[in-house]
């Protein structure tokens, strides 16, 4: 064991502009301390979790008002209360960029290849949310998606999220039963959804499976359709093209607290039903944030990749990365198709292709 050698180490310079090298810089000035590394770092943030806390939403540059008080019964963990006078908007914080640089870029195996643009994003998202908000959308309502891990999948979400909505989701390659057991729970008022998807060389529709699930979910008023794999629209829906071909400028961001739900994601369902796990708003954000900028050296421009679907919490942790400047990296469909190299060639050419 004595020797073995690290397959890497960052060069000196590297770990100079390292975020979490700031990160703790930003700390000794700020308390007169002296923390030198990775380890005397965590040891700080548990002993002054408050201030670590603090630190993070300043360093992390958080879009809201941070409110006075940090931790209200930190001793008592069912009671303990994070910033319990801050107030933000989740879609808010990712949407800080409308360049004309990708925020998403997007494959579906062999067959559909595009991005958007942080300025076409932020577009589409005011779009939807203009529309969501005509249709009645009000903070708390919950809005479901059935779709493949698609750019329009984070169009809708934030959307949601900008007027205070609650944002659940599957994946296509989930059954009629399965769903129906998550959102049979959960109650959406919206339900967005696709034409078909693609897997394994294969293009699979998914009308009829929809209208079996909206059949059994009395709370969906308004179904919306993605078209993807050109199956058609074979049930009751409104075309998604048509909502964002109405241009709208701006996003009138809903106000929340930092524990006002945001996500509600499920357990597996492998000891009967699924059962229900909620995300607050605040927590979410300001955890992807630590991870991605300090543990994970996000910067702006980086392109941030995981091989996920709606179904899995990861999707949600991968597309916080648009708040720290991330271009996000989509992929959908087998990771074996047409082989086991797909995913490798995909970041290659992504690695090697220069930024827009």
């Amino acid at each position: 064991m004595n020797d073995m050698k690290p397959l890497w180490t960052p060069s000196q310079a590297s770990i100079d502009a390292a975020n979490m090298t700031r990160f703790i810089e930003q700390v000794n000035r700020q308390y007169e301390l002296d923390i030198s590394d990775y380890d005397a770092l965590y040891q700080w943030s548990i002993d002054d979790k408050e201030n670590f806390w603090s630190e993070v939403w300043d360093f992390c540059g958080v879009i809201g008002d941070k409110g006075e008080r940090i931790l209200v019964d930190g001793d008592r963990i069912e009671q303990a209360q994070w910033f319990p006078d801050a107030t933000l908007n989740f879609a808010e914080n990712l949407l800080r960029s409308r360049s004309d640089d990708t925020a998403i870029y997007f494959r579906a195996e062999d067959q559909v290849d595009y991005s958007l643009t942080h300025a076409r994003l932020y577009q589409q998202v005011a779009s939807l949310a203009a529309w969501l908000k005509a249709q009645g959308l009000r903070p708390g309502d919950r809005v479901a998606a059935y779709l493949p891990n698609m750019p329009e999948a984070v169009v809708a979400m934030l959307a949601a999220t900008s007027l205070g909505a609650v944002w659940t989701s599957t994946s296509p390659d989930f059954g009629v039963d399965s769903v129906v057991d998550r959102f049979g729970q959960t109650e959406p008022r919206f339900l967005f959804t696709v034409d078909g998807y693609f897997y394994n060389g294969k293009s699979h529709d998914l009308n009829v499976k929809t209208r079996d699930i909206c059949a059994q979910l009395p709370s969906v008023e308004q179904v919306v359709q993605i078209r993807l794999a050109d199956f058609g629209n074979n049930i009751d829906a409104v075309d998604w093209s048509e909502i964002i071909a109405d241009p709208v400028d701006s996003i009138d961001f809903v106000p929340r607290r930092f524990d006002d739900p945001l996500y509600v994601l499920y357990s597996s369902g492998t000891t009967g039903k699924p059962k229900c796990i909620t995300h607050g708003i605040g927590g979410t954000l300001i955890q992807h944030l630590k991870e991605h900028m300090l543990q994970c050296a996000v910067h702006p421009g980086d392109r941030l990749f995981y091989f996920t679907t709606l179904g899995w919490m990861m999707w949600n942790w991968l597309v916080s990365g648009l708040a720290s400047g991330a271009a996000l990296v989509l992929y959908d469909g087998s990771p074996f198709y047409p082989d086991g190299e797909v995913l490798w060639r995909y970041a290659c050419l992504l690695y090697t292709s220069p930024s827009p």
